[in-house]
């Protein structure tokens, strides 16, 4: 690595970089000095500090009076007093699986034959219009929810970077979806009795599938027999069962919410409870059972009867009664590079700021277990250096890097601007 003293603004030194895509190049060192740093960990926010990425990752972290005289780095970047945080991680959105919701076309987000194998990062596009537009709301990554069919279990999460390149899946298939509550037809009571009784039927057949297994190590010669092969709705639920996934379960009602903690409870279930509108009516039973919470920072209206106590001041209450809250989109996929300012609404209804960082990056990060949403060492380098107070809306992302490579901020959006605003001798019907 070789020295490089950049004496040009931050912007100039970086948007050189911008014009040369991830794929063409791998990620260089960089030291980012003089950083506000949000490290959403122990260190709290470190001023004056030094961030060091390398390979992808992040190498050092030093506060003001750790910084070395010297650094060896491809590049060195002055943040001058800059906000840098993890990078943003969406969630509860088809990103990526629908380009223009009002064109059948372009949504592979659901399926009426979906059940709980249903794979939808299968179909998943790197190369939507909607990803670049996202990143310049922070966002490096997403889970993406597709919603499935009309069953009870309606399919598999999967986890993405924003990268835009063809490999930018990086868990498929990492969390079981539930979708309970009212419905146009039929009782509340069968989706909840249908659940518990196929993951009763689950823990049977697995119980017993062990006990074959263990009847047939100690068996020799003739008595041994070939282990039948479990189907793939049973693998699925063995994993649930192992906790090796979690279970995102749609539920917004009260009693919905302490049928499935009761659930959770029995099955021993890594219970991620989504929407959750009634949550804060027993946060102390949800707090209890060491539940996370994903929901919407910016419900303040009733949807249904299911969701009379949305209120914006929900995840502060509920982060308050110690529930671990994820704060997540409150539209679909053109609505991603809103999320900063949705935690920016439960700012203000009584989050503290912090809290509400660790809401869309450590909190999804621990949740599903992805190596991001801080910045401490042996952590991608999924960062973004801020213009200002990031939960601001004039504020705009300067820089962004995903595993360590540099992120272009251009979108559609700004093609189009720049199109439809620009002097030309065409009739202004083209231009506005």
């Amino acid at each position: 690595m070789k020295n490089t003293y950049l004496l040009t603004s931050l912007r100039c030194a970086l948007f050189g970089a911008f014009a040369v895509t991830t794929s063409q190049v791998q990620a260089e060192s960089i030291a980012i000095t003089n950083a506000t740093v949000y490290t959403v960990a122990e260190q709290g926010i470190l001023s004056q500090a030094t961030v060091v990425i390398d390979d992808g990752k992040i190498i050092a972290v030093y506060s003001k009076d750790e910084v070395p005289e010297s650094l060896s780095t491809d590049t060195l970047i002055d943040a001058k007093g800059r906000i840098l945080t993890p990078g943003f991680i969406a969630s509860q959105n088809l990103l990526g699986l629908v380009e223009v919701g009002a064109v059948s076309a372009t949504r592979d987000g659901s399926d009426k034959k979906a059940d709980l194998t249903f794979d939808a990062s299968l179909a998943f596009n790197p190369k939507s219009s909607l990803i670049a537009y996202a990143r310049k709301g922070g966002v490096t990554s997403n889970l993406v929810m597709p919603h499935g069919g009309d069953k009870v279990f309606t399919g598999q999460s999967f986890v993405v970077n924003l990268s835009g390149e063809f490999d930018s899946v990086i868990a498929q298939k990492n969390a079981v979806m539930v979708s309970l509550g009212s419905s146009r037809k039929g009782s509340r009571a069968l989706k909840l009795q249908t659940l518990a009784n196929d993951l009763e039927d689950a823990q049977k057949s697995l119980a017993k599938a062990e006990k074959a297994a263990a009847k047939n190590k100690k068996a020799k010669g003739k008595d041994k027999k070939e282990a039948k092969e479990p189907s793939r709705s049973q693998k699925v639920m063995y994993a649930l069962l192992a906790g090796e996934k979690p279970l995102l379960a749609y539920a917004d009602r009260a009693t919905d919410i302490l049928a499935l903690l009761k659930l959770k409870q029995q099955y021993n279930l890594d219970l991620v409870l989504v929407g959750a509108s009634d949550a804060v009516l027993v946060s102390d039973e949800i707090a209890k059972a060491n539940v996370t919470v994903m929901m919407s920072a910016i419900d303040n209206l009733p949807s249904s009867f299911d969701s009379l106590h949305n209120s914006l001041a929900n995840v502060a209450k509920l982060t308050k009664a110690g529930v671990k809250v994820i704060i997540s989109n409150s539209g679909e996929s053109h609505n991603i590079n809103q999320l900063r300012f949705d935690a920016g609404v439960a700012i203000a209804n009584g989050l503290a700021e912090t809290t509400a960082l660790a809401a869309i990056t450590a909190n999804v990060a621990d949740t599903f277990k992805l190596n991001s949403g801080r910045i401490v060492v042996g952590k991608n380098a999924d960062l973004v250096l801020w213009s200002s107070d990031p939960f601001e809306i004039s504020t705009k992302v300067d820089a962004m890097w995903i595993n360590g490579n540099a992120m272009s901020l251009r979108s559609r959006q700004d093609a189009l601007r720049e199109r439809y605003t620009a002097d030309t001798d065409m009739p202004r019907a083209y231009t506005k």
